[in-house]
């Protein structure tokens, strides 16, 4: 049987994570109030925001960063998009 979490991110009872996704105290924060739909969610916004910002996850500054902005998307403190940011569906329509 799935473990259940309710998810901070969803603000509903679902099927919890599998392991500890990070390291250190957010991690396990993760791990007890954060869901499987809403971290694959974050892991998209993660890679746009490596992408758009040409970020490294092994710069010790850009995992700050990650790290601040997975908090503000995950627990409520308002992740935003990269400046200039526009979806390939809106760069292909036009």
């Amino acid at each position: 049987m799935p473990r259940t979490v309710y998810c901070d991110y969803e603000q509903r009872e679902t099927e919890g994570l599998d392991f500890v996704p990070w390291p250190g105290e957010l991690g396990k924060r993760v791990f007890a109030h954060i869901g499987k739909a809403a971290w694959a969610a974050w892991l998209a916004h993660q890679t746009m925001l490596i992408n758009e910002n040409r970020l490294s996850p092994l710069d010790p500054k850009h995992r700050a960063f990650l790290e601040d902005e997975m908090q503000k998307f995950l627990f409520g403190g308002g992740a935003e998009k990269p400046a200039g940011y526009v979806p390939e569906a809106d760069k292909n329509a036009g």
